[in-house]
């Protein structure tokens, strides 16, 4: 597979795969260059891992960068920022002030105007805390698309990261996520899905169905069960390789549960 290559979407967006695929990261993290028809400037979002190959790739096919954002601050979306910063001269905002080069952060309701485009910052935590989605405004015959990091994957579904992700968050974050309809997803890991609404409906019932099954775990194995032992039952069809990230979204269900 040729991970270097542009591959445009939308009339707005194209999508740079990083060479870092993983039972986690799908075929890669998703590196989206954004801009409008004929301008010469990209928004950057999602730098992906410092892999320079990659990075380069980015910089040839974005032109010039006018700035750097990121959906989270996990290092498979944020490790290359540094470098994409140095080779670019782009600022990096995040809502993590750790992840930020620059004098602006990112918020819930901000507005991201370059590169002939706009974006609106939608605060989605719950996979992390510092998740956000950016709802792409449609221009000409480009549809509106969110990119939405983790959020929601292009295949399966994605972890609650315990203890910074938070269950409740993401259920809230995923409604949200449902009101924008017919909307592209543009996804972090995995191909875009068609339509924001489906997908977050799909997310909202799958969560819905594994908080039923590790309460009944809880009943089968009593209250004092392990997150791997409920893992163990609740998780039994998933790849074991997964099942680290399991304990991790079980234990977000358990601090659900017993709220």
């Amino acid at each position: 597979m040729n991970y270097e290559q542009l591959r445009q979407v939308t009339p707005l967006a194209g999508v740079v795969l990083a060479d870092n695929p993983s039972p986690m990261t799908l075929d890669g993290t998703n590196t989206w260059l954004l801009r409008a028809p004929g301008t010469d400037r990209a928004i950057v979002v999602d730098p992906g891992p410092e892999d320079e190959r990659h990075l380069t790739a980015v910089t040839e096919a974005a032109g010039r960068v006018e700035t750097i954002l990121l959906t989270h601050g996990h290092p498979d979306h944020s490790k290359g920022a540094r470098r994409l910063h140095e080779l670019s001269g782009a600022p990096v905002r995040a809502l993590d002030p750790a992840h930020r080069l620059g004098s602006e952060g990112l918020t819930d309701g901000d507005v991201v105007a370059a590169a002939g485009i706009e974006l609106q910052v939608l605060g989605t935590p719950g996979h992390t805390s510092d998740s956000l989605s950016f709802v792409l405004e449609p221009g000409g015959t480009a549809p509106r698309a969110v990119l939405t990091g983790d959020t929601i994957l292009g295949r399966g579904t994605t972890v609650v990261a315990h203890p910074d992700g938070n269950l409740a968050d993401y259920l809230a974050s995923l409604h949200r996520l449902a009101a924008l309809g017919d909307a592209t997803v543009l996804t972090g890991h995995g191909p875009e899905l068609h339509n924001a609404g489906e997908a977050a409906a799909f997310y909202l019932a799958h969560r819905q169905q594994r908080l039923e099954q590790v309460a009944g775990a809880l009943e089968q194995l009593g209250p004092a069960a392990t997150a791997p032992q409920i893992v163990e039952l609740v998780y039994a069809d998933v790849d074991r390789v997964l099942w680290p990230a399991a304990e991790l979204s079980v234990l977000a269900q358990l601090a659900y549960l017993r709220r």
